[in-house]
């Protein structure tokens, strides 16, 4: 079912705004993004990339191994140096803060009450350093994704505004084939690409998915 609000147009309505601004003499905007991955963030940077001074914030306590967490952060890096398309931050290894999000949800299905929890996790940690770093806005690549919940990330994100003091950026990257430019861009520029979301429920389904491809269960 669609979303009862196009984030995607907000979005983009609020950088037309912003754009119009800066060419009347306005500061550029400081974004911190939230990146779950480099080919997630390709195209969400893609689109961002003209209107904001944006620095991309790896928080990921999700990821089931640390060798895992490392991968794909030193693919971020790789990608961020390659285009010059935004700075970076990065968070140490914190499996413990999913660990105790997950608590008690280890039976929900993969997209419920657990994914959520995760969802504001993230978010929410997001918007704390944009505010304690001076970002004008805070927003999150993890809606580019076929498998996130649109309507619940952006639910959190102005929740989290709300809170904190500190403007969300809505999005629905996935929008005007978002996720196809992000699978192109990660051709590319030859990104490491996993087939699960990180977290050590969802490489248990993505196992489970292989192996009944090849007819073992």
């Amino acid at each position: 079912m669609e979303n009862a609000v196009n984030y995607d147009a907000a979005m983009r309505g609020m950088m037309a705004e912003l754009k119009t601004a800066e060419a009347a003499g306005e500061k550029r905007p400081k974004l911190l993004l939230h990146s779950c991955c480099a080919p997630c963030s390709s195209a969400c940077l893609e689109i961002l990339k003209d209107v904001f001074d944006i620095t991309v914030y790896y928080y990921n306590p999700n990821i089931d191994e640390a060798e895992e967490y490392e991968k794909r952060k030193a693919e971020q890096i790789r990608f961020l140096r390659e285009t010059g398309w935004a700075d970076f931050i990065d968070c140490d290894y914190d499996c413990a803060a999913f660990e105790e999000i997950a608590k008690g949800r280890e039976t929900c299905a993969e997209g419920g009450a657990r994914c959520y929890e995760c969802y504001k996790l993230r978010l929410f940690k997001t918007a704390e350093r944009a505010k304690t770093g001076g970002f004008d806005y805070f927003a999150s690549t993890l809606s580019v994704s076929p498998y996130k919940n649109a309507a619940w990330l952006n639910s959190i994100g102005f929740a989290a505004e709300k809170e904190l003091g500190v403007k969300f950026l809505p999005s629905d990257f996935k929008k005007k084939g978002g996720y196809l430019r992000s699978t192109a861009l990660s051709k590319e520029y030859g990104l490491y690409r996993q087939n699960y979301c990180g977290c050590r429920f969802s490489k248990c389904e993505a196992e489970k998915r292989e192996a009944e491809k090849e007819g073992k269960l």
